[in-house]
């Protein structure tokens, strides 16, 4: 279907028709344990991939790829589905696929088009998602809709009108070009109403609004107001918790808010009760998802997730910035970074070029790491303390940001840009904190240190250099 020999989208689509506590920073609360592998998790991750595609961090809601991607586990057996009589566990895949999610902004037939197609709107969300059975892995980049490429016949725009120009097919077909060469597996489209019946679904979804959240468009009958503070949301707030662009990041930070979101609903979906909403869930799914999907396939999908624990679920945004009112004749967008890019389709999508990473560079410096300090602690001089352990390490490059709103239990450390290496070099210098692949940090950093009420932990660790991976001499390769 592509002229790219890497991109198989199948034609299987509708072709267009036309173009807090009181007084202070809440504390941090304990969730409900982890159910650990099984059938149920395998359940509760397609649920999520579901409503995370709505909601604008999809990770691929029943993800498709060929029977000839889907092997039978048990011998003798043909890939009828009524021969698998509900067993997941005789489908798997047999190696990493990628697929393409959009949420699509649905299109309402009007009388002078009556037929139109409803998934042939522009692309709300777009992400390329990473099935690694390889790694037992599962990575997911969000491309933010204004990012700027070139689509063929319509010359430079921004990314969420390829699929109102071609469908998924054109969609496929430009990020493979723009992002070098990825090979695209199969496609998900999901109208985004649909996010308000599942968030419901599940009760409502646990997350702390960061500022007050107001706008109103009566043209539109749009109406975004949220308070701040750590709030359940319900189907209608969290769209608009994640559809709100009216702040000083824009499109970037309803990418973030899009992460924070999945992070809350993997969080919900770890409690039992959820385990009987799943056919209801999958009901909802019906009217609302485009693809090419098989049985067998989703059966795949849930036996692959029934092997995932959460932490070994990743996610980055396409690194870049935003574009000056000079550029472009003042059109905004966001400019992606070619740095940025080739490593994250390094480290993520197993793209290999000639540039290396900075793990790999001879004669690799701490200094070389951009990372922004985060106060979520009640302790005001806790960075002071931060600043002087890092300069110890010899790391110079770092930076405060505002302090978090909410207190956190654990140090994070935050992979912004998707360097997943030196998060890793970073984590071991300082003896503690958690490495998490999500792009929820400061936009200027590569890295960022959000410093939990675990500090005193780990500043009295004694962790040195000594217990690092030694430094590589010059042509020696890194880690």
């Amino acid at each position: 279907m592509q002229s790219s020999s890497t991109v198989k989208v199948r034609s299987h689509y509708r072709p267009n028709s036309g173009t807090g506590s009181p007084g202070g920073r809440p504390r941090p609360k304990r969730g409900f344990p982890p159910l650990g592998k099984g059938l149920v998790w395998g359940g509760l991750v397609t649920l999520t991939a579901t409503v995370a595609a709505i909601a604008g961090v999809g990770i691929g809601f029943f993800s498709p790829w060929t029977r000839g991607l889907v092997q039978q586990i048990v011998p003798g057996q043909s890939g009828a589905l009524e021969q698998s009589q509900g067993d997941l566990f005789p489908y798997h895949i047999s190696r990493p696929i990628n697929i393409l999610v959009m949420g699509i902004d649905r299109v309402e037939p009007t009388e002078a088009e009556p037929n139109v197609d409803e998934f042939g709107g522009r692309s709300d969300t777009m992400l390329l998602v990473r099935f690694d059975p390889r790694e037992n892995s599962l990575k997911l980049l969000s491309i933010p809709r204004d990012t700027r490429v070139f689509i063929p016949d319509v010359g430079y725009t921004k990314i969420n009108d390829a699929n109102a120009y071609g469908g998924p097919q054109l969609a496929a077909r430009v990020i493979n070009r723009n992002l070098g060469e990825v090979p695209i597996d199969r496609y998900v489209r999901v109208t985004t109403d649909a996010l308000q019946e599942l968030v419901d679904l599940v009760g409502g979804v646990e997350v702390f609004v960061p500022r007050p959240m107001f706008y109103e468009d009566k043209t539109q009958q749009l109406l975004i107001d949220l308070p701040a503070g750590l709030q359940t949301l319900n189907g209608q707030q969290a769209e608009q918790f994640v559809r709100f662009r009216y702040d000083a990041n824009g499109d970037i930070g309803r990418v973030q808010r899009q992460e924070t979101l999945l992070k809350a609903l993997q969080n919900r979906l770890s409690h039992p009760s959820m385990i009987a909403r799943i056919p209801k869930a999958i009901g909802i799914m019906h009217k609302t998802v485009d693809t090419n999907l098989t049985m067998e396939e989703i059966l795949a999908l849930v036996n692959f997730g029934r092997q995932l624990d959460r932490q070994e679920v990743q996610m980055v945004m396409l690194p870049g910035r935003f574009s000056q009112e000079s550029e472009f004749d003042g059109r905004s967008y966001w400019v992606m970074s070619d740095a940025g890019k080739r490593q994250v389709l390094r480290n993520y999508f197993d793209v290999i070029e000639e540039v290396p990473t900075w793990a790999e560079t001879p004669g690799r410096s701490p200094e070389r790491l951009r990372i922004a300090l985060q106060n979520a602690t009640d302790d005001p001089q806790a960075l002071e303390r931060v600043k002087e352990y890092l300069l110890a390490k010899d790391f110079r490059n770092f930076y405060e940001t505002s302090e978090s709103p909410q207190l956190l239990a654990e140090t994070k450390i935050l992979v912004q840009r998707g360097d997943l290496d030196g998060a890793h070099y970073l984590q071991q210098t300082l003896g503690g904190g958690v490495v998490e692949a999500s792009s929820v940090g400061d936009l200027g950093s590569d890295l960022t240190i959000q410093v939990g009420l675990d500090i005193n932990q780990w500043l009295q660790n004694p962790a040195t250099t000594d217990n690092l991976s030694p430094q590589p001499q010059s042509g020696e390769p890194g880690f």
